[in-house]
């Protein structure tokens, strides 16, 4: 009788399995994590009428409108402070979605269910990237929209069909993904809290900063970061060929921004699938 208990227990055993978790399981694993945050929802919301209401503030103010012949007035309509503060909120974000389980040891519980951890940070990346996405769109167009509504007070508003309008929507509206697919790739890498949110803060905001164009090889470094690359996208006139400055070219910064977050996001992969959790 006992000849046969092991042979029943492996049977049972197999029988019982269940079966290895499906990459659009963990996707919807990632973003039942996501929504069920309370705090989720208002931050979007708040980040989202922050951009929007800054493109407003800065339509009210340009005393200039109206008083040219009509024209796309990019930074009325995608206010640099506006961005600046979203580039901050998606940065976080992103890297609280990945350092919050790390500090709450639920990354351990995740790794023991899915032993794949790569296939867990892609899918924590699909889930960040496809929220971003749609919230930088709200934002983007949104604060095109007010923006124009004020205008046209003015008669310098301009429709969404407009040649120039394109670029500088669709840059913004990706600016939001790709911050916080970078956060979100930093926090794998760094795992701790307070250190990744520096780092996301310092790399995506303050060091553009310290790097000015006048000089060729200054300019280079600058034109590689994510900041910069929004600024020359949003713009939608042509380089002065007499300016002192050293001017980003346009496939160089969509370039810029299609590396942060795949680079950023691929060793987040390779690392977490050689380190202990």
């Amino acid at each position: 009788m006992t000849t046969y208990a092991p042979a029943i227990a492996t049977a049972s055993a197999v029988s019982l399995a269940e079966p290895p978790a499906r990459f659009r399981d963990l996707i919807a694993s990632e973003w039942i994590k996501t929504r069920s945050l309370r705090s989720t929802p208002w931050v979007l919301a708040f980040i989202t009428l922050f951009v929007i209401g800054s493109g407003a503030v800065a339509t009210l103010s340009d005393k200039a409108a109206g008083s040219e012949p009509t024209g796309f007035l990019a930074y009325d309509a995608f206010s640099a402070p506006g961005y600046m503060t979203l580039i901050l909120v998606a940065g976080s974000m992103g890297a609280l979605t990945v350092v919050s389980e790390y500090g709450s040891g639920l990354i351990r519980t995740t790794t023991v269910a899915v032993p794949d951890r790569g296939a867990v940070v892609l899918a924590k990346a699909v889930v960040t990237a496809a929220l971003w996405t749609a919230v930088g769109t709200a934002a983007s167009i949104g604060s095109f929209l007010v923006s124009q509504a004020l205008l046209d007070r003015h008669d310098a508003g301009v429709a969404i069909t407009h040649a120039d309008v394109f670029r500088p929507m669709l840059a913004s509206a990706l600016l939001a993904p790709v911050c916080a697919l970078t956060g979100l790739g930093l926090g794998v890498l760094l795992r701790h809290a307070a250190g990744t949110m520096l780092t996301s803060v310092f790399t995506l905001l303050m060091l553009p900063t310290m790097f000015s164009e006048s000089n060729r090889w200054l300019a280079d470094v600058k034109h590689t970061m994510v900041s910069a690359a929004w600024t020359r996208l949003v713009q939608t006139w042509e380089p002065d060929p007499g300016s002192l400055g050293y001017t980003a070219t346009l496939p160089g910064s969509w370039t810029v921004y299609a590396l942060w977050p795949l680079v950023t996001v691929a060793l987040a992969v390779v690392v977490v699938r050689h380190r202990d959790v």
